[in-house]
């Protein structure tokens, strides 16, 4: 069989063999996503024409909306920063960094949808939270390993692990060992008192078979941009990879982050508009001195449900450990028959801060004693509302599996078969704890890991006390074939989860708020409920704890198709798929486990590339029918809030991404989102009252983002200038409050030792916020409306965005 010059065929493609030709190409997930990818991608094995833009836009095969970015343009960022930030100039995306320095999080959208409904993986390993399947951005790996970023924006991959992605995925894939011996290290300092370290080790080849190593450590701390407190993290990393030959490999890979993290304070308009844009938590906790006889108050209200201390910064504080462990391998059973297996395990525990006022007569500590309390602040008596340490803990172990069998018909058609399996213990528990005597916590994670508070007849006080298992059984199955001289690529597939809860509350709920009353004292029947009660002198009804199992299952198709009519330069592409996100934990505890049913999507969209020698460019036109949104709101027939399915959202927009190489030394890139939703139906608020939100905007949704990037290179300088602007944002259901437009311009520059032969070691100066504007980043607290005549009115809170920031950074190669 004859082939010109240049190209792969899909038996080489499938099985990795023109992996030098493919190495520029936009990698999928996993590794059997990786090993599909390179053959959807073998038209542009003639791609010596085609350019990445500074690793900005890549050239794509994809019959979906996908954008990419590489280690060369997460290089010119600001080291250390969370790597989520560095996709924010793509189209689609749009993401409020709550620092400059990405160790405080932030807020993502992804075409309208959040974050905990965006599939977050790193080399294939599902990152969303498995109870409410949040994404954690301060977490993630250190940028100086990274290899690319690909966002799909609006679908998922044929394997992608998740129960919860309606609204597309993001792919950190990591860099492999080098091939040779090399220390890199990175110094860095700036504004806030900003300091990290970076070191990294390669093994080069070693050992009878060539195996290769790396190992990373980084440390950084910085201040506050505004208000008291520090965040630190350390971070390590490690990648063992085996090659076999005749492509097949295995790579073992560890990843550990710590994190201490001082909250800023959210803001109200009216707290800015009094204090300024500056104003956040309190610097000390003046406690009240204990003394026997005598009454300590450390609460404002007579009801003791405000502490003196709930503004002090030590206790909104939010510590988190977090790991992995990730294996990829790949197997070669026969020419034409490939085995992928790529196993994970995952550790978390972390919480966000907290505090409460406990009087020591509180009919928790008195349990099911006769005692007349708990002394707490150790003066003698029991007389006292004292404040102590209340941080909600979440502890998960996760075990994962993702498999494929790849079969290489022939050199036009290839079947997928993969599975995967993902198991999660996720433990929530609340065990509070003393603070020491100038309000700081005696341990980050309470009474968890710390000395919890006994109540009078032994059992911990506590704020929650629940478990979950979170099964994720999934089989897909996908076809990719090209005809017609390959003119024509068609990728077909179907995925089909089966995810299944294990729930188990240990606490009483109370009816009215869902909230959790954990107590040892012996309940009262309410009537003849075997399942609702009350408590002696206690205002209300409680359910007595509950266990039980809710399932979902919903098969996914998913349909796309490329035409490449004339040359290599042109596509267009067309694609169709539904998404499945299963209720949040959180949605299935409220009051009881709830008949609420999953959110679907069914998502389509059209879209033309050109991929030229100096020109890369890409627009789409999308929609997606959103259905079963979960909200919580008022149950007329209960009395009582729950959350609920109510109506259908509608959403649809364009996307679009150019770069544009003008010269050897000169390059842009732009992109723009146009971005529309509608709600359709209203939210019911009480029997008689329901916010009227048909026809309504999603919050924290801009309608338009521009981004844009012009970098320069001349002998051993490179200078980027970038900006990003995001339309106003509205923070209500109602639409009747928003965070207002802005832009926000950050420079970069590099000068590069080549004068000394060291062509990759350089110092380089990064300029956040260059102008210094004053905006609102994340919209941190959604409400029904800002009007608070209306009793479903109330505040929103913002996250205040950080002003002008410095940072020099040394990193040398040896």
């Amino acid at each position: 069989m004859s082939r010109s010059k240049g190209t792969c065929n899909l038996v080489e493609l499938a099985v990795g063999s023109c992996l030098a030709m493919a190495a520029t190409q936009s990698f999928a997930q996993s590794t059997g996503s990786q090993l599909e990818e390179k053959e959807l991608q073998e038209v542009v094995v003639t791609s010596s024409k085609i350019q990445s833009i500074e690793g900005l836009i890549q050239p794509e095969q994809a019959a979906k909306s996908r954008s990419s970015i590489t280690s060369d343009y997460i290089a010119t960022q600001s080291p250390g920063q969370s790597v989520i930030q560095s996709i924010n100039l793509l189209p689609g995306v749009n993401f409020t960094n709550n620092d400059p320095f990405g160790s405080s999080g932030g807020d993502l959208r992804l075409r309208s949808f959040d974050g905990p409904r965006v599939s977050l993986m790193l080399d294939g390993v599902q990152l969303n939270d498995s109870g409410n399947y949040a994404i954690f951005t301060n977490q993630q790996v250190d940028s100086e390993i990274v290899d690319r970023v690909s966002v799909n924006l609006g679908t998922t991959d044929a394997d992608s692990p998740t129960a919860s992605a309606t609204g597309g995925t993001i792919n950190i894939v990591t860099q492999r060992p080098k091939d040779s011996f090399s220390v890199q290290t990175t110094l860095a300092g700036g504004s806030d008192q900003f300091r990290r370290g970076f070191l990294r080790f390669d093994s080069g080849k070693f050992g009878p078979f060539d195996t290769t190593a790396f190992l990373t450590v980084s440390d950084q701390s910085y201040n506050k941009f505004k208000g008291p407190g520090e965040l630190r993290k350390v971070q390590v990393n490690g990648k063992l990879y085996q090659d076999f030959g005749n492509d097949n490999f295995i790579s073992l890979a560890v990843h550990y982050n710590r994190n201490r993290n001082a909250f800023y304070r959210n803001l109200t308009l009216g707290d800015i508009a009094k204090n300024g844009y500056g104003f956040d938590y309190d610097p000390t906790c003046p406690r009240p001195t204990p003394g026997a006889g005598t009454v300590q108050n450390e609460a404002t209200t007579a009801t003791g449900t405000t502490a003196i201390c709930t503004n002090y910064f030590a206790v909104r504080d939010n510590p988190s450990d977090t790991g992995n462990v990730r294996m990829q391998s790949s197997f070669g059973l026969t020419d034409s028959l490939r085995l992928t297996v790529d196993p994970s395990y995952q550790y978390v525990q972390a919480n966000g801060g907290g505090i409460s006022i406990v009087p020591e007569n509180d009919r928790r500590l008195i349990g099911a004693s006769t005692a007349p309390g708990v002394d707490l602040n150790g003066d003698g008596d029991t007389r006292d509302r004292v404040a102590v340490y209340s941080p909600n803990n979440t502890n998960t172990n996760r075990y994962s599996i993702d498999s494929s069998l790849i079969w290489t018909i022939n050199e036009h058609n290839l079947l997928r078969l993969s599975y995967t399996r993902d198991y999660a213990r996720h433990r929530q528990t609340g065990q509070w704890a003393l603070l020491d005597a100038f309000g700081n916590p005696t341990n980050v994670f309470g009474g968890r890991d710390g000395t919890p508070i006994k109540s009078a007849d032994g059992f911990d006080l506590r704020g929650r006390d629940r478990f979950s298992i979170a099964k994720l059984d999934q089989g897909s199955l996908s076809y990719l074939g090209r005809f017609l001289d390959r003119r024509i690529a068609v990728n077909v597939g179907v995925r089909a989860p089966f995810f299944h809860r294990d729930l188990n509350q240990y606490c009483y709920t109370a009816t009215n708020s869902g909230a959790a009353f954990c107590t040892s004292e012996p309940p009262v029947a309410v009537g003849g409920s075997t399942t609702v009660v009350t408590f002696p002198g206690v205002t209300g009804n409680y359910l007595r704890p509950f266990n039980g199992t809710k399932d979902y299952n919903k098969v996914l198709p998913y349909a796309g198709i490329t035409l490449t009519p004339w040359g290599d330069a042109n596509q267009f592409y067309a694609d169709y798929a539904e998404g499945l996100s299963a209720p949040r934990t959180d949605n299935l505890y409220s009051v009881q486990i709830l008949d609420v049913l999953p959110e679907t999507t069914k998502s389509s969209e059209v879209g033309y590339r050109f991929q030229g020698n100096r020109v890369t460019a890409s627009t789409a036109l999308w929609q997606t029918h959103y259905n079963n949104r979960i909200v919580t709101s008022f149950d007329p027939d209960q009395g009582i809030s729950v959350d609920r399915n109510v109506g259908t959202v509608n959403l649809w927009g364009v996307d679009s991404e150019l770069g544009f190489k003008a010269t050897r030394a000169l390059s842009f890139y732009a992109s723009a989102s146009y971005d529309h939703s509608r709600v359709e139906g209203n939210i019911p608020f009480s029997a008689t009252v329901a916010v009227p939100t048909a026809g309504k905007q999603l919050v924290e949704t801009p309608t338009w983002t521009f981004a844009s990037r012009a970098q320069y290179s001349q002998g051993p300088v490179t200078v980027g200038l970038q900006a990003k602007y995001v339309s106003k944002r509205y923070s209500t259901d109602l639409n009747d409050e928003f965070a207002p437009a802005y832009t926000v311009a950050d420079l970069d520059a590099r000068y590069t030792f080549a004068v000394w032969k060291l062509t990759e070691s350089y110092v380089q100066v990064n300029v956040t916020n260059l102008f210094d504007r004053q905006y609102l980043g994340s919209i941190a607290t959604s409400r029904f409306s800002a009007d608070t005549t209306k009793p479903y009115g109330a505040a929103p809170l913002y996250a205040v965005g950080a002003p002008r920031t410095f940072l020099v950074s040394v990193h040398v190669n040896y």
